[in-house]
């Protein structure tokens, strides 16, 4: 068998990070190369810093240990998970009514009551809980039990796409209630409803997971899975290709080598996950939006999706890939590197002996740092630093740890990662209000443009969905003019995955995968092949 791509379903919602397994010796269903197919062992780049939803884990869905009162299925659309169905919506879209599934435990055998769903949204949205993602629920001004199957959310406003935040992981308050959600246990020891349970996590190498054979969905017929830890890409494909690994992420240039293996297939999904430049306001030169508006002109977007992504994503004008129907088309512009000279030449940048510009005896040069070992965003970074050149910007591509490159950066640019799939809220709002400014990953490059924030604003709280459009082609428009961010392209994720298994598909993905995303978003639906 020749690897063959699979093109993800695509339609209109998030989930979150990317999945696992592992591969133990012992019983179960041959998977025809010797090697069992009820476990499975994924190689990721990153892991989580916690499993606890109340911080955070698992808020796009897809957590493995945890169901939401909703789901996605395959294309994405919402279906009831923890809920008997969609949520009544009431009050001209001010209240949204959920009830609960009959017969649901946790994996300690303790059962689901509205008590725990009204629990988890209090806890996430109380302001000593470091849960960076809480103004994603702005909009809850309340929620409440009504007996033990019924919970009641009341909104402030009326928000068009709540119902797709209730896909949050449901938290059990007899366990997570005695505790302090930013240190507590709950965060390395979880429990909830979902098709698995943590076995194991030994922190920097790997996650194991064991089937819940008490789940409400049917105990999945993949017993084990595990999810290595293995941050560099070159280091995944050497155990992907040792056998050390039934499947991994993988960048376009390493995934090809795969291609005429006839025991793994290639999976490709459809993303809004893009690669920028963040450029902090507080930095003397990336803080100019000249400089800024001249870096976006000269850099080669098509280049880098041809030469690095090897056809594999697409160029970004802005936040939102080109085919979404929420993206500005008139925003789409070719590389100017005549435009980008002619930009700073009339705000008296003027070239240096070196060719780096000077203005005021102050040098077109800063540091541009990337995640060591992220074979891709080094790439990003040296062509950035490479079209920058032309224009006559020196940018100093420096590799880092996160330690080290978090606490730089308010002051240094970064080969940043973002998107979320769905609604343009759930990806624009976080990174670029200026409320979030410097709020750990959101807003980054520390954005601050009015105009901006009355168009999230409105875009957040409207109704109407030609208003919402104005709104977000506002947004977009507005970062064409005064861009906080390089954006460079749009990339498609792949996955290489031992071919064992009848099940495996790929959905529209946000930046953040590998660990639920991927083809393993559904590994408990898999079936080994017979």
């Amino acid at each position: 068998m020749t690897t063959r791509r699979i093109r993800g379903v695509a339609a209109a919602a998030a989930l979150a990070t990317g999945a696992a397994a592992c591969s133990a010796p012992g019983g179960g269903a041959d998977g025809g190369d010797g090697k069992p197919a009820e476990s499975v062992v994924i190689g990721v780049a990153t892991e989580p810093d916690t499993l606890s939803p109340l911080l955070g884990y698992g808020k796009d869905g897809n957590s493995k240990i945890f169901d939401g009162l909703l789901a996605r299925g395959a294309d994405l659309r919402l279906r009831p998970a923890l809920a008997t169905a969609l949520p009544k919506v009431g009050d001209g879209g001010r209240t949204y009514t959920y009830t609960l599934r009959e017969g649901v435990k946790f994996s300690d055998g303790e059962p689901l009551t509205a008590r725990d769903v009204v629990f988890t949204y209090r806890t996430v949205l109380d302001a000593g809980t470091n849960n960076t993602a809480k103004s994603e629920l702005d909009a809850v001004q309340d929620v409440r039990a009504d007996g033990d199957d019924k919970v009641v959310f009341t909104l402030k406003y009326p928000y068009a796409a709540f119902a797709a935040r209730t896909v949050l992981p449901i938290v059990p308050e007899h366990v997570a209630g005695g505790q302090d959600p930013n240190t507590g246990s709950f965060n390395t020891e979880p429990v909830g409803t979902g098709p698995y349970v943590l076995a194991n996590w030994s922190k920097g190498e790997k996650l194991t997971f064991k089937a819940n054979p008490h789940h409400w969905g049917g105990a999945p017929k993949v017993k084990t899975l595990t999810v290595a830890i293995v941050p560099d890409d070159d280091v995944r494909a050497t155990r992907l290709r040792s056998g050390d690994l039934d499947g991994a992420v993988l960048p376009p240039n390493l995934a090809a080598t795969f291609e005429n293996d006839e025991d793994l297939r290639t999976h490709e999904a459809k993303t809004y996950d893009f690669r920028a430049v963040t450029l902090p306001t507080g930095n003397k030169v990336t803080g100019d939006p000249v400089v800024r508006r001249a870096l976006d002109a000269a850099v080669d977007r098509r280049a880098m999706v041809d030469k690095i992504l090897d056809g594999a994503g697409s160029p970004a004008y802005g936040p939102l890939p080109g085919d979404d129907p929420w993206f500005a088309k008139d925003i789409a512009r070719p590389r100017d590197l005549a435009g980008a000279k002619r930009l700073l030449d009339e705000a008296g940048w003027k070239p240096g002996e070196d060719g780096v510009r000077v203005k005021d005896g102050r040098r077109a040069a800063f540091t541009l740092l990337y995640p060591a070992g992220d074979k891709v965003r080094q790439d990003h970074a040296l062509a950035y630093a490479s079209d920058a050149k032309e224009a006559g910007i020196e940018v100093k591509a420096e590799s880092a740890t996160w330690e080290v490159i978090e606490p730089r950066m308010g002051r240094d640019a970064v080969l940043a990662g973002f998107g979320s799939v769905g609604d343009p809220d759930f990806g624009l709002y976080t990174l670029l209000h200026s409320s979030l400014a410097g709020d750990g990953f959101n807003n980054m490059a520390r954005y601050d443009n009015p105009a901006v924030d009355e168009a999230l604003d409105a875009g957040r709280r409207g109704q109407d969905p030609a208003e919402r459009e104005a709104a977000y082609g506002k947004v977009q428009r507005e970062l064409v003019k005064n861009p906080g961010y390089t954006f460079l392209t749009h990339i498609d994720h792949l996955y290489v995955l031992a071919d064992r298994w009848d099940g495996p598909t790929t959905q529209l993905e946000p930046h953040e995968h590998g660990f639920a995303s991927g083809p393993w978003w559904n590994v408990e639906d898999w079936r080994p092949k017979r």
